[in-house]
């Protein structure tokens, strides 16, 4: 699909060979290969395919050719069922005219082109540009906040004894998995956070010092402000994950001292079972002659024995504080 901005019709097969000077941002999400062609012919450019777009060297992210920048980021879509995964957005940027690429909606892109009918600040591609740049490291912010509620609520619930309960460690095992489980699923969304506003930080470096001959003062200004506002959130990005990792290293803590309890009573079973087991071997034993068969009180002695010897261990692990 190919949108046009400030272009008063959908109908973009009835331009000529001229791009009109009114519009300012061509949106391609999921573009047609005519639709590709036609922007390409139109402003001279070439489009960048989603391959090209998903390389990871900076050589490929970013390069400035004939006064044109191409550049690319990743971003974070939400999947059918609900889970965040990273999407390309390819930006290509001339003196006027912004022509972005991707391959999935993005609310982002979608609220920034329902503001250029009413913000006359976007004046052209490069001020859609810097908005875009900034409604993406205001997101992130958003999603960088909602992480660390969350780190802080279950940093509460682990060290406040809310994962071991000595009564039900059956429930405490639950909990735990459940614990791994959301470490596991906020280290996700933070690194696809740390993808995106590195992404965003790098492009927005790279234009302002690239582009600077004919970027307007007023959106350098805002693009070294989104230099500044990615550094400081890649600050907290850092401590987030560093108390993730805290987070993650108490659980499996609790997980062994929970482990050490289990494996410390089947010692414990298995040691008091041990006497009275040998002394019950002894005297099962279908031998002719054995003294104890002739004993008046040899019953009443044996159970006596057998009860003993389960009972000392006990008395010595209880003086040893195992059962602390």
């Amino acid at each position: 699909m190919l949108k046009l901005y400030r272009w008063p019709s959908d109908d973009w097969q009835r331009i000529g060979a001229e791009m009109p000077s009114e519009i300012i941002w061509a949106d391609l999400l999921n573009a047609t290969a005519e639709e590709k062609q036609f922007v390409e012919r139109l402003l001279r450019i070439r489009i960048p395919s989603a391959e090209s777009l998903s390389e990871i060297e900076a050589s490929s992210r970013l390069v400035f050719d004939h006064g044109t920048l191409y550049l690319s980021a990743p971003a974070v879509r939400r999947d059918e069922e609900g889970e965040a995964e990273i999407t390309p957005v390819g930006f290509v940027i001339g003196p006027h005219v912004l022509v972005t690429v991707r391959f999935a909606q993005l609310p982002i892109f979608d609220e920034i082109g329902k503001r250029i009918g009413s913000d006359d600040r976007l004046e052209n591609g490069m001020c859609v540009f810097t908005s875009l740049l900034e409604a993406m490291v205001d997101r992130g912010a958003d999603v960088l906040e909602h992480l660390g509620a969350s780190v802080d609520q279950l940093s509460r619930g682990v060290f406040r004894g809310g994962l071991v309960r000595r009564q039900r460690p059956v429930r405490s095992s639950r909990r735990m998995r459940e614990a791994l489980e959301n470490l596991g699923e906020m280290a996700d969304h933070l690194a696809k956070a740390r993808d995106v506003l590195l992404g965003v930080g790098r492009i927005a470096s790279f234009a302002g010092d690239v582009g600077s001959e004919w970027i307007p003062a007023a959106s350098k200004k805002r693009l070294e402000a989104v230099s500044k506002d990615v550094v400081s959130l890649s600050d907290y990005e850092t401590r987030l994950s560093d108390k993730i990792q805290l987070l993650l290293d108490a659980v499996l803590g609790f997980i062994n001292i929970q482990q050490n309890e289990l494996f410390k009573i089947l010692t414990i079973v298995s040691v008091v079972g041990v006497p009275p087991t040998i002394l019950v071997g002894i005297w099962g034993m279908n031998f002719k002659h054995m003294p104890e068969l002739d004993w008046t009180f040899g019953y009443p002695l044996a159970w006596l024995a057998i009860i003993a010897s389960g009972a000392l261990p006990l008395i010595w692990f209880k003086r040893r504080g195992w059962f602390d």
